[in-house]
C-alpha cells in the first residue's frame, strides 16, 4: 500500500501567519487536534485516543509534510527524500534513517490507517525533514520553519493593596505594553504565541487583575478591577527568557485596622498583617549607598524533590517558592533592592548552586526558606536556624592564609583562599545576629517554635559567603498550620516581617553598631 498525498504547502515556503490559541484541552466527546503551524498558514492534524496515548495517522501526516507511506513484508516505511522511517507493528523500536528510537507506543492500525504516537513527530520525523519541526505536545503545537514561537506563563502575586503580574516569554521576545481604560495590553514581537488553554486563573482572593485572555494572535490583554490606580511596566532577560513585570497600584488603600488583642493560644492563632510602611526612597544625593544591595532568596527543595507533604496535599516546594516571590516583590517595591531566587519556578536546584547563585551574585544576605514536620500532629512554630560547624572545621577556616596570586595587569596581589564549604564560618556572628532579629519580629505576628531560634550544621548554608539563614516558617505536620502557611494572610505576615528586620539590620550597619546588640535588645 502506497500513499503520495497532495502537499498542501512545500517546506521551503514558509510565511508568518498568526497563531491562534493552542487548541483547548479536549473534553468528553471531543476530538483533540494538533495545530500544525507553518510561514503559510496553520493546519489542524486530528489525533485519536488509544489507551489514553495519543496517536496520529500517518496518511494525515503524509498529507502535511510530502512523505510515502509504504507497507510491505510485516513493516511500514515512511520515505522523505531518500531519508527512510520503518515501523514495526506491535514493537515501540523504529528506525530513523539507520538508528534507533523508542516510541512510548507500537503502531496501531485502524482499519486501512495506520497510526503512531504523537511523539512520532519529534522524535522519528523531525530528524529526517530539511526543515526545522518541533513538537510541543502539551499545547498540541507543531511548529514547522524557523518560526518565533515563545512559549507565554502569567503569574500574579499580590502585595500589600497593589500587586505583581509577571509574564515570561520563552524564548525571548519582547513587548510593547499600552493602556486603554481599565485594559493593560502586551503585544509579543513574535510569529506566533504558545499560551496555555487558560492564560491566567484569577486567585479566590479579589486582586487588581480580573483576568489575561488572548486579544489576537499576538497580543495579551490584562483586564483589571475597578481599584487599580496605575502600572510600571519593566522587564528584563532571564536565561533564555524575556520576563515583563507588571508593578500594580491600588487606587483605594485597605484602612481597616488589625484586631488589637490576637488570641492567645498562638497555635490556633491566624495572624493578620500590620499596616505596612510607606515605601522607601533612594537616598538623597552626598548619603550613603545602601548597607544591602542584593539579597538571594533560596525557595528549598523544586522539581522531584517535593520536601515535607502537609495531610491536605500542601507540598513544601510550593509553599516555599509562593513565600519567595512574595518576598521578592515586597523588597524590590520598597527597598529598590536587587533580589535574586535561586529558582524562578518548580525546578530541580542542586544545593551548591543555590550558594553558587549567591556567591556569584555577591549577595549581601541569603535566606533559604522550608516548611518543617514532626512525628507529633501537634508540633507547631516558625523557626530560624544558622550555620553550625565542628570546632575542628572552625579553627581550619580561621587558620587560612592568603596565597600571592597574580593580577590581570601584572604584578601580585594576596588573595586569602577559603575552602568552599567553609565560607559561612566568617559570616556566623552576623547570622546569628540576624537570626535573632526576625525571630524579633515575627514573635508578635506568627506562631513561634518553642526554641525559636538554632544552630544547624546545615550544607545549604555553610558555603554562603555572606551572613546567612535558613527559616522553616512552621510544621505541615499540623494539619491546622498547614491551612494557615497555605494562606494568603500568613504569607503577607511573614514577609512584612521580614521587611520590617532587613530594615532594621540594614539601620544597624548603617549607624556601625553591632546588629547583635540590637536583636538582643528587640528581643527581650
Amino acid at each position: 500500500m502506497s500513499f503520495r498525498p497532495r502537499l498542501l504547502f512545500p517546506a521551503t515556503s514558509l510565511l508568518a501567519l498568526g497563531l491562534m490559541l493552542a487548541p483547548a484541552l479536549f473534553g468528553q466527546g471531543t476530538a483533540p487536534s494538533l495545530t500544525l503551524i507553518a510561514r503559510d498558514g496553520r493546519r489542524a492534524i486530528p489525533l485519536t485516543l488509544v489507551a489514553d496515548q495519543e496517536f496520529v495517522a500517518l496518511d494525515d501526516l503524509a498529507a502535511q509534510f510530502q512523505l510515502a507511506v509504504q507497507e510491505s513484508l510485516g513493516a511500514v516505511t515512511v520515505s522523505y527524500k531518500g531519508k527512510t522511517i520503518v515501523l514495526t507493528p506491535d514493537q515501540t523500536l523504529a528506525s530513523v534513517a539507520g538508528r534507533l528510537i523508542s516510541l512510548p507506543a507500537a503502531p496501531s492500525r485502524s482499519g486501512r490507517r495506520w497510526l503512531v504516537p504523537v511523539e512520532f513527530v519529534g522524535r522519528a520525523l523531525a530528524p529526517i525533514y530539511d526543515s526545522r519541526v518541533e513538537l510541543r505536545k502539551p499545547s498540541h503545537l507543531v511548529i514547522v520553519g524557523d518560526l518565533r514561537v515563545p512559549r507565554i506563563s502569567t503569574r500574579y502575586d499580590a502585595i500589600g493593596s497593589g500587586g505583581r503580574l509577571t509574564i515570561d516569554a520563552s524564548p525571548r521576545a519582547t513587548s510593547t505594553v499600552s493602556q486603554d481604560g481599565d485594559h493593560i495590553f502586551v503585544k509579543f514581537d513574535a510569529d506566533a504565541l504558545d499560551t496555555p488553554a487558560t492564560v491566567f486563573a484569577a486567585p479566590a482572593a479579589p486582586t487588581l487583575v480580573q483576568g489575561v485572555r488572548l486579544v489576537d494572535p499576538l497580543t495579551l490583554g490584562v483586564d483589571l478591577s475597578s481599584r487599580f490606580g496605575g502600572f510600571k511596566a519593566t522587564s528584563q532577560p532571564v536565561d533564555d527568557t524575556m520576563r515583563l513585570v507588571l508593578d500594580l497600584a491600588g487606587g483605594q488603600t485597605d484602612t481597616t485596622p488589625p484586631p488589637s488583642n490576637p488570641p492567645s493560644n498562638p497555635q490556633s492563632a491566624v495572624p493578620t498583617p500590620p499596616s505596612s510602611p510607606p515605601p522607601e526612597l533612594p537616598p538623597a544625593f552626598g548619603q550613603s549607598a545602601p548597607a544591602i544591595r542584593t539579597v538571594a532568596i533560596d525557595p528549598g527543595h523544586g522539581g522531584d524533590d517535593a520536601g515535607v507533604r502537609g495531610s491536605n496535599g500542601v507540598k513544601e516546594k510550593d509553599l516555599a517558592l509562593s513565600v519567595a516571590r512574595r518576598l521578592k516583590g515586597l523588597l524590590e517595591a520598597r527597598l529598590g533592592i536587587r533580589v535574586l531566587l535561586t529558582r524562578e519556578d518548580d525546578r530541580n536546584i542542586s544545593i551548591d548552586e543555590r550558594a553558587a547563585i549567591a556567591n556569584n551574585n555577591k549577595a549581601d544576605l541569603f535566606v533559604s526558606i522550608h516548611a518543617n514536620a514532626s512525628m507529633r500532629n501537634t508540633t507547631a512554630g516558625a523557626t530560624v536556624y544558622h550555620a553550625a560547624f565542628f570546632a575542628d572545621a572552625a579553627q581550619a577556616a580561621g587558620a587560612a592564609r592568603p596565597e600571592r596570586l597574580p593580577t590581570f595587569g601584572g604584578g601580585l596581589r594576596d588573595v586569602e583562599m577559603v575552602p568552599w564549604d567553609l565560607a559561612q564560618t566568617r559570616h556566623l556572628a552576623q547570622s546569628g545576629a540576624f537570626s535573632d532579629l526576625l525571630i524579633a519580629q515575627l514573635g508578635d505576628r506568627i506562631p513561634l517554635a518553642l526554641r525559636p531560634t538554632g544552630e544547624a550544621p546545615l550544607r545549604v548554608l555553610e558555603s554562603a559567603n555572606m551572613p546567612a539563614v535558613l527559616v522553616e516558617l512552621g510544621y505541615l505536620s499540623n494539619a491546622t498550620q498547614e491551612k494557615q502557611m497555605a494562606g494568603e494572610t500568613f504569607q503577607n505576615v511573614f514577609v512584612q516581617a521580614f521587611y520590617d528586620t532587613i530594615v532594621r539590620y540594614r539601620d544597624s550597619l548603617h549607624a556601625g553598631e553591632a546588629p547583635g546588640d540590637r536583636a538582643s535588645r528587640d528581643f527581650k
